[in-house]
């Protein structure tokens, strides 16, 4: 006796075109610089790139939070990537941050980096351990390395890079 095949109603396709923009998405990062050095943060985790933006001290805070920015309503705490790195401070003439809007718990964080570069498509096979040579502070918030091009790109772990306190 034949049995008929199951109608495709589009829905097992459509799960899988998801799964595989889902699985692309997962691979990709915006890259961003800080004192020179390429970093990477996972793009599923960016919410929003700005330009320089006026900050509000916050008395009291940490000295890697440089402050808070308003963004369309919502208050923004802003994490200096310079200093929570353990990077020396911007030189005079060196110009205004940019801001990395990343999601956190339900939380919207600013990293702010010398300059945000492009997203690129990482291979999770290409990514090396973190070198014993990198900086300890480095280490800790790294997921690893990427070689791109002559560079070496650091794919910061924006969790751990929040872990303030």
């Amino acid at each position: 006796m034949a049995t008929a095949a199951p109608a495709n109603d589009g829905a097992a396709l459509a799960n899988s075109a998801g799964a595989a923009l889902g699985n692309e998405a997962s691979r990709m990062v915006l890259t961003l610089t800080v004192a020179g050095q390429l970093c990477g943060v996972p793009v599923l985790s960016v919410r929003d790139v700005l330009g320089a933006q006026a900050i509000t001290r916050i008395p009291l805070a940490p000295p890697e939070v440089a402050g808070s920015l308003n963004l369309r309503g919502r208050i923004v705490t802003a994490v200096d990537l310079r200093t929570r790195l353990g990077l020396p401070p911007r030189g005079e003439g060196a110009g205004k941050p940019m801001s990395v809007v990343v999601e956190q718990s339900g939380e919207l964080y600013s990293l702010l980096a010398d300059q945000v570069g492009e997203v690129l498509s990482l291979n999770p096979a290409e990514r090396a351990p973190n070198p014993p040579t990198l900086h300890p502070s480095w280490r800790d918030m790294s997921l690893g390395v990427h070689r791109q091009g002559g560079q070496l790109l650091v794919l910061l772990d924006v969790e751990r890079l929040l872990d303030i306190g």
